[in-house]
């Protein structure tokens, strides 16, 4: 099926991840244009770029259908689509669908772990209540199973039929070059 990858965001750090009872962090989501997903390892120049071995979220999804109603439904018509914090931002897939299943998007392959849950700090960057309205639309995190590159536009989503929902393994002491 046809679908739009509308925005790719990178971040070098975590700003809420593992800082529970913490202030957030500081570091920058940036806009790109392209990304180079590497299997099994993440997306480099992103903040779980080999993170730890067979990680669940070596890439996060978000649908743009959802961060439009959010907007609507949270009042905050002025909200960014890098708050949400997620690595793609796609339209015309239903995430959900996807976990537990292999699928291909823009030609590399990825397989959908589980939603990438809300958490408390949505609430604070998004809008009081954006943690509750969140759940069960929060996005997808997956693992990367081939190599290739993810750019903003036009892409082609495949759900592979009858493929293991196997993981890559973690090649390797230090990454890919």
């Amino acid at each position: 099926m046809q679908v739009a990858i509308r925005h790719i965001f990178l971040s070098p750090g975590h700003n809420f991840f593992g800082r529970h009872g913490q202030l957030a962090g500081q570091h920058q989501i940036v806009g790109v244009p392209e990304v180079v997903c590497r299997a099994g390892w993440g997306i480099e120049g992103d903040r779980f770029y080999g993170y730890r071995p067979d990680y669940k979220g070596q890439i996060t999804f978000f649908a743009w259908e959802i961060y439009e109603a959010a907007k609507r439904d949270l009042a905050v018509p002025a909200l960014a689509s890098e708050a949400f914090r997620r690595n793609v931002v796609i339209e015309g897939a239903d995430l959900n669908a996807l976990i537990g299943r292999r699928f291909t998007l823009g030609g590399v392959t990825f397989e959908g772990t589980e939603e990438s849950r809300p958490c408390h700090w949505m609430n604070a960057v998004i809008a009081p209540g954006a943690e509750d309205w969140l759940r069960g639309r929060g996005g997808l995190r997956a693992k990367i199973v081939s190599d290739g590159r993810l750019a903003v536009g036009a892409a082609e989503l495949t759900v592979l039929a009858n493929a293991p929902a196997l993981s890559p393994v973690f090649g390797g002491s230090t990454a890919p070059t």
